[in-house]
Order: structure tokens, then C-alpha cells, then sequence
């Protein structure tokens, strides 16, 4: 997806103050954790199962032109920037969902399906182009990315060559993963490190080149390698989706600043009102692979919104952004002489940008440590 010329702006002024290479940047359109007045999401409240090989379906919004064939959906990077894209139009408020896909080929082509909230709680199962036999999962908590022990990489042959069956199924005690009616990871809420998803989640699918030279070193390392486009085009291919919120209502909305499940508060509804056949898994599969570092959150863009920043492009050393969006330094000593005086102007000029401009098509990395 070509970047706005909002974005652009933005990021030729980061590139002129700033220097070093960026560490963590995740956007949502409002963040209710941080922000007020954010809009209700609108919420699913049912289940329904889609066919792509029927083509297009209006419970989602498309971005950077997928296209549809007697395989389903095809979301295909044949060049720099490009990332089609699915998203729901709605929010699921607990539940579970099945994608039936062929992952993308391609060394540095990630394919993607990602559960996503405002206050950015993640759930993810994530393809490398250049590793066929392999799938991740993966999830954040508020956009977090601290520590380095969250994903898991499940074996599982020809998942470019035939189509597998992910399922996920999200409850405010669990996560499970399954591939082909097969558990494959458990993640109970105890064991998340506070870092558990458990607010409104919007569904996004689609494919980005990690290994483009655009990105940083860290998300090109994490995604294969360096993108070659001429070996392409690259496609994933999703043939169907099916989908149960467990909640109902025709709204979700935050009561509070918490980003705890508790406080959703359903429109005309009920949280959990419709988690009757939910299941829990009390033996969890054992996980025998992990990823080494932190790799990027799993979704590349996103749609248009303001920005939260965990940090920016040239902080020092010692240096972060206040969930109040301050340039604040880490420790408690006096800043010196030596302090660059320009980053609360870089931070203000970037907001601005965004708010007066109203957004953009954004991006977001998460370096590798």
C-alpha cells in the first residue's frame, strides 16, 4: 500500500531530525487507553462464515487490491510497498475464528491473519515466505513489546502448496491455536506477563514484504531476508473464513482507561452472551520452537488514525514517550547540556501532522532487539 503524502511529509521531517534507526512505532485510529471520546467498535454480535471463491464480501473493507479466483481471496506482492489487504468491519468481543489459506512464497514475504484492537492487543498467526514448512503464532498486550518470549513456530508441511485450516479461539482465560482441527498452543491469562489480549478485536488479512529494503534491519532480518522482486509475484491465497463473537450487542465500547476485558461495556447486548460452546484445553501442547528476538507485531498497515508512539526514530539512550506522549528520559537525572533540544519539537511536529491532517496510510515496525 503507497504511503500518504501525509505520511510522507512525516516522514521526511523524522528524517531530517532524526538520524538513528527506529525502535518500536504502533498506530491505532483512537486508542481509548490514552486517548478520550474514542468511537464505539462495531461489533460482529454473531457468526458468519465467508467464501471467497465467491468472490468479494461486504464484512470487509479492502485495501491495496486483493483479488478473488476460484481459489478465494489472492493477495499478491509483486512490488516495493505493496500489502493487500482484508479487514472486518466489525469487532468480535471474545471468540473464534477459522482461515482457510495458502500461505505466500517468497524470501522476506510475510502473509498474515491478525486479530487487532485499539488499544492494540494482538493475536496473530504469521507465514515467511521463506520458511514453507513452518507457521507462527503470536500475540501482544497493549501494543507491548518487551520482552522476547512470546512467539512460537508450529511445523507444518506445504503450507504455500496446500491450503491448512488456522483456527483461534479467544476467551478472558485463554488462547488457543490449532492447525487442521490440532492444538497447537494453549496461552492461559496467567501466564501472559500482564501482557494478556482481552479487548475488542478487529479481523486483518493480507500479505507485505518484510524483507523490503525500506524496512528496518531487524524486521528484514525477522522476515527471511531481503525481498527479491523479480522471483515473484508472490500471493497468499485464503479460500474461506468463518467467524463467532461471543459476545453480543451492536456496539463494544471502553468504560474506562484499564484495557481490562471487564470493562467493555456491549450496546444492546451482553459480553460473553453468546460463549456457550467455548472450549478450554487444560494440557497445552508443548512448544519446541520459538523466535529468536523480538519479531515485528504482525500487522504492516494500518488504516487511517492518529499516532501513538512508544518511541521515535534518534531517541538517545535513556529516552522514551510517556504514555501522555511526552519525551520523558527513563531515569531520573537532570538532563544536561548534551540533551538534543530538538525531540519535544520533532514529537510535536509529527502529531500535528497527523491530527491537523487527519491521518494517514500508516506503517509500523517493531525492531528486533
Amino acid at each position: 500500500m503507497a504511503p500518504s503524502i501525509r505520511l510522507a511529509t512525516v516522514t521526511i521531517l523524522a528524517g531530517l531530525l532524526f538520524t538513528s534507526p527506529s525502535t518500536a512505532q504502533t498506530y491505532s485510529i483512537c486508542n481509548p487507553t490514552i486517548q478520550s471520546g474514542c468511537p464505539p467498535n462495531p461489533a460482529l454480535g454473531r457468526s458468519v462464515t465467508i467464501d471467497f471463491k465467491d468472490g468479494p464480501s461486504d464484512e470487509f473493507t479492502t485495501s491495496g487490491n486483493p483479488v478473488y479466483n476460484s481459489d478465494g481471496a489472492v493477495f499478491t506482492v509483486a512490488s516495493p510497498g505493496q500489502s493487500p489487504t482484508l479487514s472486518s468491519k466489525w469487532y468480535i468481543m471474545f471468540g473464534k475464528y477459522s482461515i482457510t489459506a495458502r500461505a505466500a512464497p517468497g524470501r522476506g514475504i510475510v502473509s498474515s491473519s491478525v486479530l487487532q484492537s485499539d488499544d492494540l492487543d494482538e493475536i496473530d498467526w504469521e507465514w515467511l515466505g521463506g520458511e514453507p514448512n513452518d507457521v507462527q503464532s503470536n500475540y501482544f498486550g497493549r501494543g507491548q513489546t518487551t520482552t522476547h518470549d512470546r512467539a512460537a513456530v508450529h511445523a507444518l508441511s506445504n503450507t504455500q502448496e496446500q491450503f491448512h485450516t488456522y483456527t483461534t479461539e479467544w476467551t478472558e482465560n485463554q488462547i488457543i491455536w490449532s492447525i487442521d482441527n490440532n492444538v497447537v498452543r494453549v496461552l492461559n491469562k496467567g501466564d501472559a506477563k500482564g501482557q494478556y489480549p482481552q479487548t475488542p478485536m478487529q479481523l486483518k488479512i493480507g500479505s507485505w514484504a518484510g524483507g523490503d529494503s525500506a524496512n528496518t534491519q531487524g524486521t528484514i532480518d525477522w522476515a527471511g531476508g531481503s525481498t527479491d522482486y523479480s522471483s515473484g509475484p508472490f500471493s497468499m491465497y485464503v479460500s474461506t473464513v468463518s467467524i463467532v463473537d461471543y459476545s453480543t450487542g451492536t456496539s463494544y465500547s471502553y468504560g474506562d482507561q484499564s484495557g481490562s476485558w471487564e470493562s467493555i461495556v456491549s450496546s444492546g447486548g451482553q459480553i460473553n452472551g453468546n460463549s456457550k460452546g467455548s472450549m478450554t484445553v487444560n494440557d497445552a501442547p508443548r512448544i519446541t520452537s520459538t523466535v529468536n528476538g523480538n519479531p515485528v507485531s504482525g500487522w504492516r498497515s494500518e488504516s487511517e488514525g492518529t499516532a501513538s508512539y512508544t518511541t521515535l526514530p534518534g531517541l538517545p539512550s535513556g529516552w522514551s514517550i510517556s504514555s501522555s506522549g511526552k519525551v520523558v528520559k527513563s531515569d531520573a537525572t537532570a538532563v544536561n547540556a548534551n540533551t538534543p533540544h530538538y525531540l519535544p519539537l520533532a514529537l510535536a511536529c509529527a502529531t500535528s501532522a497527523f491530527l491537523l491532517g487527519g491521518g494517514g496510510s500508516l506503517f509500523r515496525f517493531h525492531h528486533i532487539q
